[in-house]
């Protein structure tokens, strides 16, 4: 919340592209570009957040591990604004929450500053450029040429920005710092260390005090629950102060992922009687002790850590950060049964904090992905011994205050993973900045770094896919004490819809089977993973690479070379991953997005979704069935069928007759399996038990012809900001209802009434159409509709799709 005084900035901005262009060309870059008389007229309007490559086109020629899209470039941002001429003598700031990369500001033709790692938030002073009652023009400078990635990193000012209006003696950038250092049911103390900025040239006496609230489901302040005293501060010229005050709140209400309570501080600075400044700061109250033997406890309570790994893009949507969307993912995964979310590999936008908070999951807040040895040539390496420190206490000072984080870390998969003194250096910053929480770090070469002692400075070891030595570290004096977590696991890939029954991968369609046993050398199967997390209980859970399927890196079709790290210790395997990969760059895989995630681009759950759901939430009663029953041209032929299930025991029936009863061994079977089923049409039927007892089924059937269209959205009323989302959901069906799963039906959208399409998606990773087409081909019988309502309209909207051959559909979608 901070500032009372914040207001989006998102709007009215002007924008245009230099250096490399979306179709490969080059404009140089004008000059004066931020000055005040340079004449911007013609530039492209736009609203904020705005990632400028997302638009496409797909280029064969562009590297899949960044989503063969035309993200390099050297961006110029602008915009003409004015503030009251009553602002005179206040502050004004500028707040970035990320801006990709490189970023320069001017206001008024005058240099303001810099902040170059594209996922860190910050803070631009404009006051001493600033003309009150006058035009202002700021102008940003962005510059993704000279930045590296592994993934799509998106270009622009691809988060909200905010101005903040304050007075000169004001609580100061991400000023306050609440801890609760005792909790019992009857009490929790509440600790907090509050910035004051002295901007004036004079000595000032101001009193701070602080009120504590509870927060509704809304976010909004409810009850009053405590009052800090007054502290009286006697504040000198251009100077900063902490203040530090505590308060008992009786009764707490706890923050916890089943019941994400939550409060908020707010803070006010007076002088001679007059409020000058008030903030307002949410927080919650939870322990959290991770432990090696008893695990991770939450408030006195073991939580087994069931977590997934995201990039921060959004799909079809690219990077440019949307909260409905963003929630939309939050809800699936919850509904999968996942506790907790790691931000690989990168400060994440606010917004997912925030919802995080709410909705009650915990979150591994990571900071690099490199640090001082770079794994591409201008990735983070460039700016570690300048910005390392800064970055870390941003991120440190912004997110400390959220309950749902819980781990910091310092680094994915590092070159400099053995480097003893940078991982002390590295993690002594951020204790330093919050003692309250352990730092980790993503080990894939965890014997090495726990070999040579540069683990002995973490609170967890973190280990990426590599756990057959843990029985040897879990016995070594230096880290027999020390807790473990599945950092990255799993790795299994596929595309949603798709089995094959000769080879996992299919060269000519660049597709994966959905049977879920594919995966990377490093990699394993989610019921592997399973059993090493049963094997050692010890471990505090694991995070699956990964949640959804992203923009770029689409493994095993990538040809990048970093791939090779994960077997920086094992050269036969290196020099075998180093032998497809040259194959690969001969053949140039169409490949634009990863075939990683539980849940495809599009957000329709892949069939392991019900593999993570069955182990993630065993008292939900779930039966899943794949493949899909439609077969024509396997008559006869094996056809295995696998059941993902939550209960113990299953029976499969082929058109009313049984194939057979079978068990689960705990701790070892994830899945039934009957392997020799041969294909004939009709319905699959797979009745499951738990404890004797009949639990869950589900049905498959071999469908007719397709037929007509369904549409589903998953929120019929929408607010009219501009950026508030619904997405429909299409499936190609037979006349009794049923998705045809092998339709690739084309499927042209429209609107009528107030509403803009976004973009629309499948789910395919080989797509090359631009996610903001209104036609989209069926990807095994679904597609995706994104849809908005026009800023300021009421009433409702009409989405329609229509297909050759097929029934039509249309669906209202109300806006408020």
């Amino acid at each position: 919340m901070g500032s009372t005084d914040t207001r989006s900035f998102d709007e009215n901005w002007l924008f245009s592209r230099f250096g490399l262009q979306a179709d490969g060309s080059r404009i140089e870059e004008s000059q004066h570009l931020e000055s005040e008389t340079f004449n911007d007229s013609a530039w492209q309007k736009l609203n904020l957040p705005h990632d400028w490559a997302i638009t496409g086109p797909f280029r064969s020629e562009l590297t899949g591990e960044t989503g063969k899209l035309p993200w390099k470039a050297i961006g110029w941002y602008r915009k003409h604004f004015t503030v009251p001429a009553s602002d005179a003598g206040k502050l004004i700031f500028v707040d970035f929450d990320g801006a990709m990369a490189y970023a320069k500001i001017w206001l008024n033709g005058k240099y303001v500053g810099t902040w170059p790692y594209g996922y860190n938030s910050f803070r631009m002073d404009l006051t001493p450029f600033i003309k009150p009652g006058q035009e202002n023009i700021l102008a940003v400078r962005l510059d993704t040429e000279s930045w590296d990635s592994r993934w799509y990193p998106g270009g622009g000012i691809y988060r909200h920005v905010w101005l903040v209006k304050t007075n000169p003696v004001h609580v100061g950038h991400w000023g306050t710092y609440i801890t609760t250092p005792k909790i019992t049911n009857k009490s929790a103390l509440v600790k907090l260390a509050v910035t004051v900025d002295n901007a004036t040239n004079k000595k000032v006496n101001a009193i701070v005090r602080t009120s504590l609230f509870e927060l509704d489901v809304n976010n909004k302040p409810k009850t009053k629950v405590a009052t800090t005293k007054e502290s009286i501060l006697e504040l000198k010229p251009g100077t900063s102060t902490v203040t530090e005050s505590e308060v008992a709140i009786a009764n707490p209400k706890r923050w916890d992922i089943k019941s994400p309570n939550r409060y908020v501080a707010q803070t006010s600075i007076s002088i001679n009687g007059k409020i000058v400044d008030t903030y307002n700061t949410p927080f919650g109250i939870r322990t959290i002790e991770f432990t090696a033997t008893k695990g991770f406890l939450l408030n006195g309570k073991r939580v087994e850590i069931k977590g997934t790994c995201n990039h921060h893009d959004l799909g079809a949507l690219g990077a440019a950060i949307n909260t409905s969307a963003l929630r939309r993912q939050l809800k699936m995964l919850q509904d999968m049964g996942c506790n907790s979310l790691r931000t690989s590999h990168n400060p994440p936008a606010p917004e997912l904090l925030e919802l995080a908070d709410q909705m009650g999951f915990l979150v591994w807040d990571e900071a690099f992905d490199a640090w001082k040895t770079g794994k591409k040539k201008n990735d983070y390496n460039k700016l570690y011994d300048e910005w390392h420190e800064k970055d870390l206490k941003a991120l440190v000072h912004r997110d400390r205050n959220h309950p749902s984080v819980f781990i910091w870390s310092i680094g994915n998969e590092v070159m400099n993973q053995r480097d003893v003194e940078m991982t002390k250096h590295l993690a002594d910053i951020m204790r330093k900045e919050d003692p309250t929480r352990p730092v980790s770090n993503g080990y894939n070469d965890p014997d090495g770094g726990r070999d040579v002692g540069a683990v002995v400075s973490l609170d967890i070891m973190g280990v990426n896919y590599f756990f057959s030595q843990q029985p040897k570290w879990d016995a070594d004096p230096r880290y027999k004490d020390k807790p473990t977590i599945g950092s990255e696991t799993a790795s299994t890939v596929s595309s949603r819809g798709e089995y094959f029954f000769d080879d996992k991968y299919n060269k000519k369609t660049w597709q994966i089977s959905s049977y879920d046993d594919a995966f990377p050398g490093w990699g394993c199967s989610p019921d592997e993973q399973f059993r090493t997390n049963a094997k050692f209980p010890n471990l505090l859970g694991e995070y699956v690479w990964t949640g959804f399927d992203y923009l770029g890196e689409p493994t095993p079709y990538n040809s990048d070379e970093t791939n090779l790290l994960n077997f920086r210790s094992d050269p036969s395997k290196k020099a075998e991953l180093e032998k497809k990969l040259e194959e690969l760059r001969k053949s140039n895989p169409p490949s634009r997005s990863s075939y990683f995630g539980i849940i495809d681009l599009a957000g329709f759950p892949k069939d392991r979704f019900y593999s993570y759901q069955s182990h993630w939430r065993p008292e939900l009663p779930v039966a899943h069935i794949f493949p899909h029953w439609n077969w024509s041209e396997r008559i006869g032929l094996v056809t295995p069928v696998h059941v993902y299930t939550s209960g113990d025991e299953a029976e499969l029936f082929l058109n009313g007759k049984s194939l057979g009863r079978k068990k689960m061994t705990p701790g070892k079977d994830f899945r039934l399996i009957w392997e020799d089923v041969k294909y004939i049409p009709g319905e699959l039927k797979v009745v499951c038990y738990k404890n004797g007892k009949q639990w869950a089924t589900d049905v498959v059937k071999t469908t007719g012809e397709s037929a007509k269209l369904i549409l589903s959205a998953d929120r019929s009323v929408i607010m009219a900001d501009g950026s508030d989302l619904s997405f429909i959901t299409v499936k190609v069906t037979d006349k009794e209802g049923l998705t045809v799963p092998r339709s690739h039906s084309l499927i042209k959208f429209s609107i009528e009434g107030p509403g803009e399409i976004v973009a629309t998606d499948n789910g395919d990773a080989t797509s090359f159409v631009p996610f903001q087409s209104h036609e989209r081909q069926a990807f095994n019988g679904m597609a995706l509709v994104i849809v908005k309502a026009k800023k300021g309209q009421k009433g409702l909207f009409t989405v329609k799709a229509e297909s050759d051959g097929l029934d039509a559909r249309k669906i209202n979608v109300s806006i408020k």
